[in-house]
């Protein structure tokens, strides 16, 4: 498995998500460029320049032509992929974290930094077909719990909003009223910051990772704690394989630590894990620092990490891969 090595941004990554189709891939840096590539060969399109700070996420909707980003300048902003013009900047009091677009892109939630004494807070936005109407009003703002939430997600048919964060408690909200509906329970939760988030293709479950040294696989609908893997290093980023009953955690340790060590000790590959045995399945190397970012292609045949060296490595896999047996 060869990786494709993709250098376009300037500071550490942040945040890799792929298009429905799996032929375009969109980066959000520490710099203030998300960047968007070709999925199969890693050449790159084009970026997208109107952030003052640090974007920290990005999502991309469904026909693939609008992105949504969140920055630390205090915006969010919606883009035209193909020509990379700024649609519509949503202004905020404190850094924007996460964004994630509904089932449908008729709405986009988007969660605030605890900032200058204000909460962080979740906004749920409603997106406009035509640009020209859109407004900055919420439809609905949460006043989150304490610290910061890290990634807030869309449930089960839009109805509901998942989050996690600096508590270490994965919620449920009801996306309507705004009602918290469910919280995972203290024993089986995360002991440390949840970094990562992210759904199974069919919405069924949840997997989160954490500095704890760990992710964990939740069923969406009770918040029931299904799998637990275990790693030895602080875990950033998680992804879930679309095809095979596969995951891959990265992380590594933090930045400042790591300069007293070489690059094999500070541990910084993407780990694959069997989903129902929670057994390790191997592991990819070759980042040069933590790796803070991971997404699967759709078709689940590549899958991309991006690190603190500010590097998006991309990986076709071989078919060996495809006839691991455990």
């Amino acid at each position: 498995m060869r990786p494709i090595l993709m250098k376009g941004h300037e500071r550490p990554l942040t945040f890799l998500k792929y298009n429905r189709d799996g032929d375009l891939l969109f980066s959000c840096a520490k710099d203030h460029d998300p960047t968007v590539w070709f999925a199969d060969n890693g050449e790159r399109l084009g970026t997208y320049r109107g952030h003052n700070g640090a974007v920290w996420t990005c999502d991309i909707s469904r026909d693939s032509a609008r992105l949504i980003t969140g920055s630390a300048d205090q915006t969010a902003k919606l883009w035209d992929v193909r020509t990379g013009t700024p649609l519509f900047t949503f202004n905020f009091d404190s850094p924007t974290r996460s964004v994630d677009f509904s089932v449908g892109d008729k709405l986009a939630v988007i969660t605030t930094d605890p900032f200058m004494g204000l909460p962080s807070a979740i906004h749920i936005k409603r997106i406009a077909r035509d640009p020209e109407d859109q407004s900055g009003e919420s439809v609905l703002t949460l006043k989150g719990p304490q610290g910061r939430i890290n990634r807030a997600v869309w449930g089960p048919l839009n109805r509901t909003i998942v989050s996690g964060g600096e508590d270490s408690v994965i919620r449920v909200w009801d996306s309507e009223t705004g009602k918290l509906l469910k919280e995972s329970d203290k024993e089986e939760s995360h002991k440390k910051t949840i970094t990562s988030l992210t759904k199974a293709v069919d919405g069924s479950h949840l997997l989160s990772g954490s500095l704890d040294k760990s992710a964990k696989l939740w069923d969406s609908r009770t918040l029931k704690l299904v799998k637990t893997y275990v790693t030895e290093r602080p875990v950033n980023a998680v992804a879930m394989s679309p095809l095979l009953e596969h995951i891959v955690l990265g992380g590594g340790q933090d930045a400042s630590s790591v300069t007293t060590t070489d690059h094999r000790a500070g541990k910084f590959e993407a780990k694959f894990y069997d989903k129902s045995l929670t057994e390790e399945i191997g592991g990819v190397k070759g980042h040069f620092g933590p790796i803070n970012a991971l997404a699967f292609n759709p078709d689940g045949r590549s899958f991309s990490s991006g690190g603190e060296d500010g590097y998006v490595r991309l990986h076709h896999f071989d078919q060996d891969y495809f006839n691991i047996k455990i």
